[in-house]
């Protein structure tokens, strides 16, 4: 069955930078969209960064200029280049991907998130 698996998270000091990957894996047909979400502590999940097959994509405007969401095709794997990263970018990071596995129609997929603390 399809997955999707977060690695990249960990500590960073503030102006800093981190590389976040999601791999995608299992039967799957096509991925149509990929996209980050975040959530910190007491707050909502909020969309991150998101691109869609064709290359578009859409940026959050409190990470714009810093972040950059990218993929690799050939892989099934996408990636969300964290630079300047400042305190309130602390979350715990989800990957989600909107795409069609063999013999399913398509659908959500959640990867189970990574965390990014950025301290002093």
């Amino acid at each position: 069955q399809v997955q999707l698996v977060e690695s990249g998270g960990g500590l960073v000091q503030p102006g800093g930078s981190l590389r976040l990957s999601c791999a995608a894996s299992g039967n799957i047909y096509r991925i149509f969209t990929m996209a980050w979400y975040r959530q910190a502590s007491g707050e909502q999940r909020e969309l991150v960064a998101r691109i869609r097959s064709d290359g578009t994509t859409y940026y959050a405007d409190s990470v714009k200029g810093r972040f950059a969401i990218s993929g690799d095709n050939a892989r099934n794997t996408g990636y969300l280049q964290m630079n300047s990263l400042k305190f309130e970018d602390t979350a715990v990071y989800y990957c989600n991907g909107y795409l069609k596995a063999i013999g399913s129609p398509p659908a959500d997929y959640w990867g189970q998130g990574t965390q990014v603390t950025v301290f002093s």
